[in-house]
């Protein structure tokens, strides 16, 4: 079968390089991909929002099954689009995604059924927002309710940082529509961690759990970012974490969209926190996370082409996937100026010599080609990843191959995984 996958960063490289080594796949495309995606897969100039673009071409390519990777386009309905046009697509419907789209609609499903989560109130005026965060005291979490590209959640410390958040959101309008409801909600304390499950509308089979570093800096300091890197397994998330997360947030979940007419099917990413309390939900994505994606897939003992496709046709029971023993850990290294104003078009060099590190691969998520320069494009730019016996043993395998890499201005954090053994 020819397979598409859409999107054009280390999720997708990650998620193409597991799909080509299906014996089920003949070949792998990707739109729009990147520098290196192409060594695991054609890609095609479309870009991910043209659903037209895409759709013409699935049609004239053959394309048999299509998977859809960032969230944008999910949230924008392109699974529904694919399918109306009589292609195969692993993802949520539009209907579904808006546990991610919209933040004020998963806090209402949580309070409607009882799933842990904290304390919010949903606001579109300003002034009530602010006499609401006086109210509570700080810290206390402010979000944009739709998408708005990494950049809508505040943390803020103090309520004066709340206030101005509230001002960018609804004041200055910086989120657009994303930013005209926010929501406000407590701020829980404990550890973080990513769990993930398959869902085909009415079953739920987990996955590998993970950790990923969300700050820029050594020892957690500075801007939050997309994700400087991550790791799997977790020794957060045991079984009987797992059993809970499964309990009280994924099936309730599940029961809920399937019962409202929104049944859901692909991947659902939760992100927990972990204390006293049991695990309560921060968040909702619709796809893979990224880098939590390139460690799964290096994990994944079995073929993920027919879970894939058994979570679109609703026969995920039939699905028992296994994995590595091994633990896995990425590396992302990111431009300079990521993640405020990263600097693009620097040449890097090295490649060659640190994938020669074994059991290491390294996923592509920013980069271009010019001739024989492969260049930085993009803030976060290669996702170095290597399984190891323990997170120790990848941590050192990942920084070895790093450490082979000619990029002076590129940059990594240097305690991804430090501690968790």
């Amino acid at each position: 079968m020819n397979v598409l996958v859409i999107g054009s960063g280390g999720r997708e490289h990650a998620l193409a390089w597991a799909i080509a080594a299906s014996p089920l796949v003949d070949q792998v495309f990707c739109a729009p991909g990147n520098a290196g995606i192409a060594a695991d897969a054609e890609c095609v100039p479309v870009a991910a929002g043209d659903t037209a673009g895409l759709i013409a071409f699935c049609h004239k390519t053959a394309i048999d099954f299509v998977v859809v990777g960032p969230e944008a386009p999910l949230v924008a309905g392109l699974v529904d689009a694919l399918e109306g046009a009589g292609i195969a697509a692993f993802g949520p419907s539009q209907a579904a995604a808006v546990l991610e789209g919209s933040k004020g609609f998963l806090k209402d499903l949580c309070a409607r059924e009882g799933i842990p989560t904290a304390a919010y109130r949903r606001f579109r005026d300003a002034a009530a927002a602010k006499a609401y965060i006086a109210a509570q005291g700080a810290p206390i979490v402010v979000k944009a309710d739709g998408l708005a590209a990494g950049k809508g959640v505040t943390v803020a410390a103090t309520i004066a940082e709340a206030h101005a958040a509230v001002d960018v959101a609804l004041g200055e309008g910086r989120f657009g529509m994303a930013g005209a409801e926010i929501v406000v909600e407590e701020c829980l304390h404990g550890e973080e961690a990513s769990f993930f499950a398959l869902v085909d509308g009415t079953n739920a089979l987990p996955l590998a759990a993970a950790q990923d570093h969300k700050r820029v800096g050594d020892g957690d300091t500075g801007p939050n970012t997309g994700g400087m890197g991550s790791f799997s397994p977790t020794p957060l998330v045991t079984p009987a974490v797992e059993g809970m997360v499964m309990e009280r947030i994924i099936l309730p979940t599940v029961r809920a969209m399937q019962r409202d007419g929104r049944p859901f099917k692909g991947v659902l990413y939760a992100g927990l926190m972990l204390n006293e309390a049991g695990p309560q939900l921060l968040e909702y994505n619709v796809r893979f996370g990224d880098p939590e994606c390139q460690v799964l897939m290096m994990r994944l003992r079995s073929d993920l082409m027919p879970a894939l496709i058994a979570t679109r046709d609703g026969i995920l029971k039939e699905v028992d996937l296994r994995w590595y023993d091994e633990a896995a850990l990425c590396v992302v290294m990111a431009a300079r100026g990521y993640p405020d104003d990263p600097q693009r078009g620097s040449e890097i060099r090295g490649l060659a010599a640190a994938a020669s590190e074994s059991e290491t691969k390294i996923f592509h998520a920013g980069t271009r080609q010019d001739g024989d320069r492969l260049l930085a494009d993009g803030g976060r730019v290669l996702g170095v990843t290597a399984l190891g016996r323990d997170i120790t043993a990848a941590r050192d395998r990942a920084y070895r191959a790093i450490d082979k890499i000619d990029w002076p201005e590129g940059f990594c954090r240097r305690d991804i995984g430090l501690g968790r053994g």
